[in-house]
């Protein structure tokens, strides 16, 4: 995902503070998802899957530094290959987000799951974003993407959405000093505005109707053997 000004706006205390929050609220999540493969489409400068314990792990990219380049368009990963996908603001700023979630739901597993943080366009940071021209630079040149409409999308596909929140409420100043004094925003944005964060983060899991889940064979013979203890003992009178 190749966005003119990037890196630069990583750097700077603006995009810290935005990816600080992510940062935490990624290895909180991701700490507790299991299973075999998990992949980071987009943003390889940073590694929002650290936390996670899966044997595989790795990112993937159109360019940049990734052990997979590919076009997220079209991912070179079988049908239901993939536990875990990872997607840090790649949506908001592609020009066929429908196409990458379609993607994703290819190669996830029967109740794998999305991650997807973007910046919220019901914020102050999406109110900033209006006045901006179409040629600004990173990142009020995406096209920001709300939640309830990203339900949708996620809806359409059969995937179920589970954990969302909002963060990063401060106004979208560029200095560190003034991201400082507006910090008190977090916990009043929490309790007075908890919608009108100007980044969120969502999770959501593939289901697949009418798939049954088969639980391990000694988990069967556990519960025929429990079955059967109350005629075992009355046949030896016990």
């Amino acid at each position: 995902m190749s966005i003119p000004d990037l890196d630069e706006w990583l750097a700077s205390p603006q995009g810290r503070y935005v990816l600080d929050w992510e940062q935490e609220k990624y290895d909180q999540l991701v700490v507790d998802i299991f299973g075999f493969n998990a992949v980071q489409l987009g943003l390889p400068q940073f590694d929002f899957l650290r936390a996670n314990r899966m044997p595989f792990r790795f990112n993937c990219d159109a360019e940049g530094r990734v052990c997979v380049r590919a076009d997220l368009h079209h991912l070179p990963f079988a049908n239901t290959s993939v536990d875990l996908v990872v997607l840090p603001h790649v949506l908001e700023f592609d020009s066929s987000p429908h196409q990458i979630l379609r993607e994703v739901e290819r190669v996830l597993v029967p109740e794998g799951q999305v991650v997807i943080t973007g910046f919220n366009p019901y914020s102050l940071w999406g109110a900033r974003r209006k006045l901006k021209p179409r040629s600004a630079s990173y990142p009020w040149r995406g096209h920001y993407i709300s939640v309830l409409r990203l339900k949708d999308w996620l809806s359409l596909l059969g995937f179920e959405t589970q954990i969302g929140s909002f963060g990063c409420y401060a106004p979208a100043v560029t200095q560190e000093k003034w991201l400082r004094r507006w910090r008190f925003m977090e916990l009043a944005g929490d309790r007075w505005w908890p919608i009108a964060g100007a980044v969120y983060f969502l999770q959501a899991i593939k289901r697949v109707h009418g798939m049954r889940l088969l639980t391990p064979a000694w988990r069967d013979r556990k519960a025929r053997a429990k079955a059967l203890q109350p005629a075992i003992q009355k046949r030896t009178g016990q």
